[in-house]
């Protein structure tokens, strides 16, 4: 099995950890992600290549048994991986498919929450353009994630992994500044001067409409 990988030490104790994955049956990229509070930083990232197996079976076992051992080794909180695409390919998209399964299956055999994302929400959180090439994904992550240059792996895979853990932390953090309520009634005791100014708004509204439905009478 080959894989490749670049570490960043580790040194605070950790708060939640996300292993990002970027499926493939030639080559698997991933990525381990640590938030200590609101900060995102670099814990590993790395591919496992395939392609000196012919076997398909091989190789889902391969790819089963590295998302195993990365969950074993890291501990990961969450768990997010790019979703299919839809491509002519129909072939492609099976094998694609059965990677994605099998590293998913992996996760959920060790109780990690699983989350898929689709490239081009991945490429739109990273990048802000769904049309992002994967050159310009891993260099908005070195800038953001502030990896030095000489740790940047030249398999793109592993950082389309390490994007997918990422885009992963963003949707969480935009959740959590949204309120949830129970109900109107929750919403209204929670945003009474919001609710006041609706009000007086339709209020104003309704007489304003009946006004000019009074006017038109008149005529």
């Amino acid at each position: 099995m080959n894989v490749t990988e670049c570490a960043k030490e580790v040194i605070n104790a950790r708060d939640r950890i996300i292993l990002g994955v970027d499926p493939g049956t030639n080559v698997m990229g991933y990525g381990l992600l640590k938030i200590t509070g609101n900060k995102p930083s670099l814990m590993l990232m790395g591919v496992l290549d395939l392609k000196q197996y012919t076997d398909p079976y091989i190789k889902l076992n391969k790819i089963f048994l590295r998302t195993l051992e990365l969950v074993d080794d890291y501990h990961p909180d969450e768990f997010a991986i790019e979703s299919q695409f839809f491509g002519k390919n129909v072939q492609s998209m099976l094998k694609l498919g059965r990677a994605q399964g099998v590293a998913i299956s992996a996760a959920l055999y060790r109780g990690v929450q699983v989350n898929e994302y689709a490239p081009l929400k991945i490429k739109m959180a990273i990048t802000g353009n769904g049309m992002a090439s994967k050159e310009q994904v891993a260099e908005m992550l070195r800038k953001y994630l502030h990896i030095p240059t000489e740790q940047m792996l030249p398999q793109l895979d592993a950082t389309d992994g390490l994007a997918a853990a990422l885009c992963h932390f963003f949707q969480c953090k935009t959740l959590g500044k949204e309120k949830k309520f129970n109900s109107w009634k929750d919403f209204a005791s929670k945003n009474e001067k919001r609710v006041t100014g609706l009000t007086a708004r339709k209020e104003s509204s309704v007489k304003e409409r009946m006004s000019k439905k009074t006017e038109e009478g008149e005529d």
